[in-house]
């Protein structure tokens, strides 16, 4: 084969891990680390909090990881935040609770866990979770979450089809009623063009791998992108070509077809 990815940028749940997960499966792992025997670098591109990456990238040859959709970079060999880049979550949160009665928030503090505004369900949130006021909310952060109690997927994204959020970037997830909400012009494309470039890496020689509407610019801007098998119509439709599901193992039948 001829063209082989110098970098892997892979999405973490419904990609390597089930949904909320940490367990990645021998395949999956076995694959990666073929693909750094073979000097790809790998770069974790998640949705989750430095604080839920963590128990990932320890079972991983990781290069860089990339979290809250972008916000944050975290950089293993120096165990230190390379960049955050941060907003005020206090207008967005005030237009989501009088949209969506029920709802809950949390913001991240990095490294530490979330500050939240009412109960989220077991599990959802990384860390040490504080509860506070609505004012205490209203603290630059580089991501803020919100889980829509009681509802669907579905429900939420028909709910939010017009909605308009001005000075951030959102994403709904498939597979829960939650929001994640980041920085205006932060997604994992965007931080994956600055981290490649720093690398003498064209997103020519880049492969990525996600199965959320978060993935969708990292799919458009890796020379290959791979949708997972499960992930839903729009995120196949940004990717140049539809893999097997997690369950399946999808992302190592990707990456053992370029690193045997």
């Amino acid at each position: 084969m001829s063209w082989r990815p110098r970098l892997v940028a892979l999405d973490i749940d419904g990609t390597l891990t089930p949904v909320g997960s940490n367990d990645i499966s021998p395949a999956v792992k076995a694959a990666i680390t073929r693909a750094t025997e073979h000097g790809a670098l790998i770069v974790l591109c998640t949705g989750r909090s430095l604080v839920g990456v963590s128990a990932v990238a320890a079972q991983l040859p990781v290069t860089f990881c990339v979290c809250s959709n972008g916000a944050v970079w975290w950089d293993p060999a120096l165990a230190e935040v390379t960049k955050r880049v941060t907003f005020d979550p206090g207008p967005t949160i005030k237009t989501l609770r009088a949209l969506l009665p029920g709802s809950v928030f949390a913001v991240e503090q990095t490294g530490v866990g979330s500050l939240h505004l009412g109960e989220f369900l077991p599990g959802d949130l990384w860390g040490v979770t504080t509860p506070v006021t609505f004012d205490e909310m209203s603290v630059p952060t580089p991501r803020l979450v919100m889980r829509w109690l009681d509802h669907t997927p579905a429900e939420l994204s028909f709910a939010v089809r017009e909605l308009e959020l001005p000075g951030i970037e959102w994403s709904v997830d498939h597979t829960e009623a939650w929001l994640t909400a980041v920085p205006l012009d932060v997604t994992k494309g965007s931080a994956l063009e600055e981290i490649s470039a720093s690398h003498g890496i064209r997103a020519e020689d880049a492969l990525a791998i996600g199965d959320g509407s978060n993935d969708v610019e990292m799919l458009r801007w890796a020379g290959l992108g791979v949708a997972m098998g499960q992930a839903p119509a729009n995120v196949h439709a940004a990717a140049d070509e539809v893999g097997p599901t997690v369950l399946e193992d999808g992302a190592a039948q990707v990456l053992n077809r370029y690193f045997p």
